[in-house]
């Protein structure tokens, strides 16, 4: 459905974008991740045609973008960051407007809004201004405008900023359903990690305007070798014994503090009891321990040395 060939974006000597390739196949639903400033939106930029690449190709539903973008539009659907409504207008009447900038009119604009509005769940809502919603209805909406042309690849990007956890739930289940039944592929950017977890089958990282990392959660924690994090409290143990535990076998980036012991640990090379039981052994006194496996923000901790929020 969509790739990118050595996709460059340059602003004077800065630059944004550099030398980023990879493939969605079609009906995929893709996370794009990245630190603050890494390029995503750049990116998503030059996908939706808002603007240019400096050099490489990108290539939508087997169209060349600088070829035919006029044709790649109409298969796409864009939900920006920022709210992109006519508030004054009412749900149903921002819908019918979009409709009629993507070519739709008469009976086939009248049911593809009743449709939209059906998907976005606002059918009782449909005749209120939209200044009168709430930020996640107003986001529903939103994404409501970029399903009037019944597009083949969905871009949303940060689509669940700022609202309520019903609307985002709701959000995230409309994405998951818009891929299940009707095999639309998506492209996901967001700064909540457990929701690219919950849709996403693979994930490009970016940071500095270079792809860092891409591939299933496995794959990320198998390239990366990502660690899984062991954390104990105790109840007693002198500063010898505590500083001993940065030299156990098969445990990284010791942190101590508030009677707990926090370490990255990899269960495929020593198991976790066996570490526990040198803690032990060294004269600390535990109270509990709690194992975790790596997850995606973890993931992209140690790729990129920062969180996402950076």
């Amino acid at each position: 459905m969509l790739e990118l060939t050595n996709i460059t974006k340059k602003y004077g000597d800065f630059t944004a974008v550099n030398n980023i390739s990879f493939k969605i196949e079609d009906g995929e639903v893709f996370g794009l991740l990245g630190p603050n400033g890494a390029g995503k939106s750049t990116i998503v930029s030059m996908i939706s045609t808002v603007i240019s690449p400096t050099s490489g190709d990108i290539t939508v539903d087997n169209k060349l973008l600088r070829q035919k973008p006029t044709e790649i539009k109409k298969v796409m659907g864009i939900v920006p960051q920022d709210i992109a409504l006519y508030e004054s207008l009412s749900a149903k009447d921002n819908l019918e407007f979009f409709g009629c900038l993507y070519g739709l009119n008469g009976k086939e604009l009248k049911e593809r809004v009743n449709e939209v509005l059906k998907i976005i769940e606002l059918e009782d809502k449909k005749d209120q201004a939209v200044e009168e919603f709430s930020g996640g209805m107003k986001r529903r909406v939103n994404i409501g405008v970029a399903l009037m042309n019944n597009p083949k690849l969905l871009i949303l990007d940060e689509p669940t900023v700022g609202i309520d956890p019903q609307s985002r739930n709701h959000i995230l289940e409309t994405v998951k359903k818009l891929n299940k039944e009707r095999g639309m592929t998506v492209i996901y950017t967001s700064h909540y990690m457990e929701e690219v977890e919950y849709l996403c089958k693979r994930i490009a990282i970016v940071d500095h305007g270079k792809l860092i990392a891409l591939g299933t959660k496995d794959e990320l924690k198998e390239k990366s070798k990502a660690k899984d994090t062991l954390t104990v409290i105790y109840s007693n143990g002198d500063k010898g014994a505590l500083d001993k535990i940065k030299s156990i076998n098969g445990i990284e980036n010791v942190s101590i503090s508030n009677n707990q012991i926090s370490m990255l640990v990899d269960q495929h090379k020593r198991n976790i009891i066996d570490i526990v039981e040198d803690v032990r052994n060294l004269g600390v006194k535990l109270t509990s321990f709690k194992y975790e496996e790596v997850n995606l923000e973890s993931i992209f901790l140690q790729i990129t040395g920062k969180s996402l929020r950076d």
